[in-house]
């Protein structure tokens, strides 16, 4: 079950003395988004609205939203970072989930006996990961929980950035990642090379993602060299708050046009197959908003991530690309 931190949620109400709040979380968690909202009502008189719109994590907080609603504090829910808020009357409160872990890693010693691991995880599972590392540890296998970076606490990964995985590259055999999210053990899988292994408490099975991420390097990979043979590209620029990566977007066009690219400029909130479908004239794109939607989502026409930006300028000088997602942020 879902732990949400209300207890400082309700310290920053009292506190601040608000005329009204908003909250939002990952879809998995809106339920209990909807009851802290509802509690907050009760207890405190005001109006709390749950922006249910899909908040991806720390670049995608909505904001826009809460000031569009008058909310004097948005309280983003279960994006848990190494600081607690990112700008003005926005709060950034944990949700950790109390599931255990015992079982399922004591399946992983079975597997990894005598080898050396990272140990990796998202942020509802971070208070989880001293308590795994001791049973992994007495099962005869060597852990190493990587240093923080960034906006990233020991141990834990976001979607787009890893820092305290691939810093231990050098140094393991394997990753294993604590929790259910196929999403974050690819991306682990993808950045370092090297074999993951998910532990997930809910249906008590440890599964290596390493196969399902070399299919989307493969997918990634053969967005890349279609995309070399386009003509026209479209370059669009997220407008999402913690997405809005101009600079890049105006250095990828001119580098595009130099290698004799037509290149038109876009943006979107969300980028879609759908919304690309009503662009026209436009042979490939490059979007450097999120990385994951490039990777993780099927496209009609090659639609490529900042990495993969990056690649196709190496391909069309006939340059190597391996390794090329083998880096610690992918943006």
């Amino acid at each position: 079950m879902i732990i949400i931190d209300e207890e400082r949620i309700f310290k920053e109400i009292q506190d601040k003395n608000p005329a009204s709040v908003s909250l939002n979380g990952p879809d998995g968690i809106l339920p209990q988004v909807q009851e802290t909202a509802i509690r907050i009502s009760k207890k405190f008189g005001i109006p709390a609205y749950v922006l249910a719109d899909t908040t991806w994590g720390t670049c995608d907080l909505n904001t826009n939203g809460a000031k569009i609603l008058g909310s004097e504090i948005q309280f983003n829910i279960g994006h848990t970072i190494n600081t607690e808020s990112l700008e003005k009357n926005v709060v950034l409160i944990d949700a950790y989930d109390d599931v255990e872990f015992d079982s399922v890693a004591k399946k992983c010693i079975d597997i990894l006996k005598g080898k050396t691991v990272s140990l990796v995880t998202d942020s509802q599972h971070l208070d989880q990961i001293y308590k795994v590392e001791k049973i992994l540890t007495e099962g005869n296998i060597t852990v190493k929980i990587g240093k923080g970076k960034g906006q990233l606490n020991d141990g834990q990964v976001f979607g787009c950035e890893f820092y305290p995985a691939t810093s231990l590259k050098k140094e393991v055999d394997a990753y294993v990642f604590l929790g259910q999210s196929n999403f974050h053990a690819a991306g682990i899988a993808l950045s370092t090379n090297l074999p993951t292994y998910v532990l997930d408490p809910y249906f008590n099975e440890v599964r290596e993602v390493t196969e399902f991420a070399q299919k989307l390097r493969k997918k990634a990979t053969l967005a890349i060299y279609k995309a070399s043979e386009a003509k026209t590209f479209g370059v669009i620029v997220g407008l999402k708050e913690g997405q809005l990566s101009k600079v890049f977007a105006l250095k990828i066009k001119r580098e595009l046009e130099k290698e004799g690219k037509e290149v038109q400029l876009f943006a979107l909130t969300d980028i879609t197959n759908d919304r690309l479908r009503n662009l026209k004239g436009i042979d490939a794109f490059v979007q450097v908003a999120c990385p994951r939607i490039s990777t993780d989502n099927q496209f009609d026409k090659p639609v490529l991530s900042s990495p993969q930006a990056n690649a196709l300028l190496k391909v069309l000088r006939n340059e190597s690309i391996e390794e090329y997602l083998e880096i610690p942020h992918w943006l």
